[in-house]
Parts: structure tokens; sequence; C-alpha cells
């Protein structure tokens, strides 16, 4: 089977399970709210990322997307059927990472927009507090950090095998691990996946690296991750 009918059968599998299209649909949920939130209370001088401030939330339902959609084919034994139908196991996981990454990137373009509206609506007089290029650049990198979190989620799982795994080493990760360190030396953090691809999402910021060299960051650690996970997939039984 080539790429094509392959992608298209990944992405099958994907639109018809409930707990994926559940997943995709908490990203925009997730984040407008948390963005409304943190745009009532915007006392901050960064009305760009109080208008993104969502994003922190709304990741934790792209990751949820990314491993169950991976997990899925070692819970039920799909891999075996998957490999049977695409017997070159990388283009296999290439095309699942596709699956992944194209809704993902779509609903992250939506997930900008309407966190930004709902974020200016609520901020008051702080809304127009950033030019429309830094507006832009939120919204764009808004989509692409989403992205790279779900597709490092998706590479963790296949190197697991478990999206349980998976879940249980990133949402604490993200939500504590990252905040704890950043405290503690905020230069190392700053290289952090989370950390270094939100930089796009604020208007100033004090590390090292910048909004696009920040998700470059990131996205060499979602590189490694999924760099793992296609090598996992080459090497163990389906």
């Amino acid at each position: 089977m080539t790429f094509a009918p392959a992608l298209h059968a990944e992405w099958i599998k994907i639109r018809t399970l409930r707990s994926q299209i559940g997943a995709l649909a908490a990203v925009p949920l997730a984040t407008v709210a948390f963005s409304a939130l943190a745009g009532l209370g915007n006392g901050d001088d960064d009305a760009l990322f109080s208008a993104f401030f969502g994003v922190t939330f709304g990741q934790i339902a792209a990751i949820a997307f990314g491993t169950t959609a991976v997990s899925a084919e070692f819970q039920t034994g799909a891999l075996r059927l998957s490999l049977a139908a695409v017997p070159r196991r990388g283009r296999w996981f290439a095309a699942k990472l596709t699956a992944i990454g194209l809704p993902v990137f779509a609903v992250g373009l939506v997930t900008g927009l309407t966190a930004l509206t709902a974020g200016a609506a609520t901020s008051g007089p702080h809304a127009h507090g950033a030019p429309p290029a830094e507006w832009l650049r939120g919204t764009t990198g808004c989509a692409v950090y989403l992205t790279l979190m779900a597709l490092l989620a998706a590479g963790l799982t296949a190197v697991l095998r478990s999206g349980v795994g998976a879940l249980s080493i990133l949402v604490p990760f993200l939500l504590l691990v990252s905040f704890v360190v950043g405290d503690v030396n905020g230069g190392a953090a700053g290289l952090l996946p989370d950390r270094a691809g939100q930089v796009v999402l604020h208007s100033t910021w004090d590390g090292v690296p910048g909004p696009w060299t920040g998700l470059a960051v990131t996205a060499l650690w979602t590189a490694a991750a999924v760099a793992a996970g296609a090598w996992r997939v080459r090497v163990r039984d389906a």
C-alpha cells in the first residue's frame, strides 16, 4: 500500500473513534475557556500571553489525542492488521503521524483565532496591548506548538507502547515538573519542550530562545521522540 491510501486508512480510524473526536474538540474548548478567564483577571503587561493562556491546558487535550491515536493500535491488536496492509513499518508510522498532525494543526489555527477573540473580548483596555504582527505570530505559533506536542506524545506512546504510560509522564511534567524546574533554574527550564515552545505566545520573554527558536527547540524534542518511536515500531513485534 502506498502512502496516500495508508494515510486515508489512518484518518478513517481516527475520525471513527469517539475518544479521538472528543480529545480534538477539547483542545479549543479548554484553551478558549481558560483564555477567557485569564482575560477577566488580566493585570499583566503581556496581553498576548493573556489571550493564549489557555493553551497551557488545551495542550493536555492535544497530547491525549496523540497518545490515544497510537495506543489504540497496541490495545486492540489493530497494529497487526495495519502492518499486514502496510508492511513497511516506517511508511505506516509516517501515515499515522500525518493523520495526527494535520487535524491538530487545523484545530490549532481555529483554537488560536478563537482564543485570541475571547481573550481580547474579556481583557478590556489590555486587548490592544500587542501589535497585529504579534497576534498573527501567536495564532500561527499556537497551531504549530499544539501540533508538535501532539506528535511528541505520539512518539513517546510508540516507545512505551502504552497511552497510559505516556500520559502519566507528560501530564505531571507539563503541569508540575516544568514549573518547579522553572522556579529553580529558569535558564535550563527555557529549553524544556513546553516552555521553549510557548515563548511564541508571549510579547516579551527573558530566556535565550526567541519565539521561533523556541518552537525549533520543541521541534527537536518532538523529532527525538518520533525517531525513538519509529525505531521501536521497527524492532518490536506487532
